[in-house]
């Protein structure tokens, strides 16, 4: 069974999106790192980069494949996850808490609306 945390935002790709006064947190779900298997690497980008909403913003590798990371919201990147270039494990440890993988100043919040809620992103899976 997967877990769908009420209080976050989903995409249809499965990443996660914590949304607080105009900065998105982002992350893969459950689901993603149980479809990945053991995770391997991870590779992010650099605070300061800006992508757009939909724009490949990394990599997550794991033991059966590798699978690209997609901006749900875009922006200016201001703070990634440093612990998951040592520990890449703790997104399968811990996909909704420590291994969030980016912090993400929003351009436009709107962009926000297009998200699915915690119940829709259930439907998909």
């Amino acid at each position: 069974m997967n877990k769908i945390p009420n209080d976050l935002l989903y995409t249809k790709e499965h990443e996660w999106v914590r949304f607080v006064d105009g900065v998105a947190t982002m992350g893969i779900t459950d689901h993603a790192q149980q479809s990945l298997g053991d995770v391997t690497f991870v590779e992010l980008p650099q605070a300061g980069d800006t992508f757009g909403s939909g724009d490949t913003f990394g990599v997550v590798e794991s033991v059966k494949a590798a699978s690209d990371l997609f901006m749900p919201l875009g922006g200016e990147i201001v703070e990634v996850n440093e612990a998951l270039e040592d520990a890449p494990e703790l997104v399968n440890e811990d996909p909704y808490g420590r291994a969030w993988m980016i912090k993400v100043r929003v351009d436009d919040p709107d962009e926000a609306q297009s998200l699915l809620a915690p119940t829709s992103y259930a439907e998909i899976l």
